[in-house]
Formats: structure tokens, sequence, C-alpha cells
């Protein structure tokens, strides 16, 4: 799939609608359209990188990125002290089902062990 046909390269670029809750120079997160909690946003960098396989060194800045926006987005939400779980599947036997690495910020319930 090319970076066209990414529905995350989309959303990022303001082609494709989405419940938009962060956006900067290098990220976008935006809420999940099958929430399996109350919070259940994804970011994603704006930059196409198709799976965790895929990253390199030199993205390693960018990863961090991801997840301070996370944590900004927990704060933000009111599950920071609770507790939320940061997800990132990789392949589809993992459950990755769009080729743009997404970080999954879930919270707002309380969520088992081991996870599906």
């Amino acid at each position: 799939m090319g970076q066209a046909d990414c529905i995350f390269c989309r959303i990022a670029a303001g082609e494709v609608n989405a419940n938009v809750v962060h956006t900067d120079d290098d990220t976008v997160a935006f809420r999940d359209i099958n929430p399996q909690a109350s919070t259940h946003v994804l970011v994603i960098p704006r930059r196409h990188i198709p799976s965790v396989n895929a990253i390199e060194d030199a993205d390693a800045e960018l990863v961090g990125k991801l997840y301070r926006v996370a944590a900004a987005i927990a704060r933000e939400d009111g599950v920071a002290t609770s507790g939320y779980r940061l997800v990132m599947n990789n392949g589809p036997d993992a459950g990755q089902s769009v080729d743009h690495i997404h970080l999954h910020v879930l919270g707002g319930r309380s969520l088992a062990w081991p996870p599906g």
C-alpha cells in the first residue's frame, strides 16, 4: 500500500475527517472509530512508517514523541492517574489493520491482562 492509499496518511493530511484531539508538525492523534474504552485515541506520525519492523534508528525521536503525545492525551482525558494502556500492534496476527504505525491510548476502564 502506498502513502496515497493509506487512510492514516489521508487523515494526517486533512483529506479524511476524523475526531482529531492533537496535531503538531510530526504527529496527529484522533479518537478511534470503534473505541474499546472511554478513552481510545490513536497517535500516528505524519510520516508514513508501515510497521514496527520498518522503524529505523533515525525514527527514534519521532517514536518517542508518539509516547509523549500519548501521555499528554491521557492527562487531558483524565486517565493518567487511574491508569491507561499503550499498544502498538505489528502485523496481522497482532491485530494491525492499517499499515501505518499507530499507538493506541486506552483508558477509562479496568483493562485485563493478558490482553485478548
